[in-house]
């Protein structure tokens, strides 16, 4: 009797711990709407910087576009804001995701002003791609996400093969990136919402 008992703890206890992870998946997937805001800024923003590069004389200052990441982050603090007012329970898993994305941010900002410092601009891209790789593929293993997983991958493996592409237009290369990691995820995160 007191055998079945454990089973039925450990049960209920493997129960629990799964409904605390689809629950934390679907409360996350209502961030998919942080990923496509994202995944679109970035594949605008690349676009547009190499089309100033290649066909305008605007040159070093075509940089510029990527202000527009700024108004991302305006709305990602506003969206945030608003959905941790809403929410009721935080759980390990939503804690873990945050603080993987958090570690991303500041490994970025760093990179930027070294490489900024340093002048190798082109090189940016490629260690840019390996960071997106790294939350990417963490989230989608905390959440059971293949999307993610597959779009992280995606990412190391543009990172390694920018080396090979020549200067401007390794910027490109953040388009595939951010579409795979990101804006493909993103719907599939919308579109589970919508099934369920």
């Amino acid at each position: 009797m007191e055998q079945n008992e454990d089973q039925l703890t450990a049960h209920s206890s493997l129960a629990l711990i799964e409904s605390m992870i689809n629950k934390a998946q679907n409360r996350f997937s209502e961030n998919g709407t942080l990923y496509l805001v994202w995944g679109w800024v970035v594949a605008i923003c690349s676009l547009s910087h190499y089309i100033m590069l290649t066909f305008t004389d605007i040159g070093p200052k075509s940089g510029m576009v990527w202000i527009l990441t700024w108004g991302a982050v305006v709305f990602q603090i506003y969206y945030s804001f608003k959905h941790k007012k809403q929410e009721t329970v935080k759980t390990y898993t939503d804690e873990i995701i945050n603080y993987v994305w958090v570690t991303f941010g500041i490994s970025m900002a760093l990179v930027s002003f070294i490489m900024a410092k340093l002048g190798t601009w082109t090189m940016l891209y490629a260690f840019i791609l390996l960071f997106y790789g790294i939350p990417t593929f963490l989230s989608g293993v905390i959440m059971r996400f293949k999307p993610l997983k597959i779009g992280g991958i995606t990412c190391w493996i543009l990172s390694a093969i920018s080396v090979y592409v020549q200067s401007r237009e390794i910027i490109l290369l953040l388009i595939p990136a951010v579409v795979i990691a990101w804006i493909i995820p993103g719907y599939s995160f919308r579109a589970r919402i919508k099934k369920a």
